[in-house]
């Protein structure tokens, strides 16, 4: 009965948070950080197509926002879209290295670097 509890808490939580993200938006509907979250939020709560649809949208309007690249890659991935990942990687590290954010340039590049790796290593 508490696990039941639990999960509805949680589920309601993000609901909240959902919802206050909105409210924000309302308020700033270019900011792209609040796109960003939205999109994070609906891959938290596993609704996959809602945050694809956003993380698409957000790097259309907003193609400087380079936080972006790399969860919309990851979801590609996850969604058995690895030539889209590739793009994508490949676009982030763009931007990343335009606008010299040598963290995120680091993090695409070992994504890109992992998805394209074909073991050719091998003895």
């Amino acid at each position: 009965m508490n696990v039941i509890l639990i999960k509805f808490e949680i589920k309601k939580n993000m609901s909240t948070r959902l919802d206050q993200l909105n409210e924000f938006l309302k308020e700033s509907p270019e900011d792209p950080f609040l796109k960003y979250a939205i999109a994070a939020e609906y891959l938290k709560q596993n609704e996959e197509q809602e945050a694809l649809e956003r993380f698409e949208q957000l790097i259309d309007k907003h193609p400087d926002y380079v936080g972006t690249y790399y969860h919309l890659g990851k979801l590609y991935e996850k969604l058995d879209k690895p030539e889209l990942a590739i793009i994508t990687y490949k676009s982030g590290i763009d931007i990343a290295r335009k606008s010299r954010n040598f963290h995120t340039l680091g993090e695409l590049q070992g994504a890109l670097s992992f998805l394209v790796d074909d073991d050719d290593d091998d003895f």
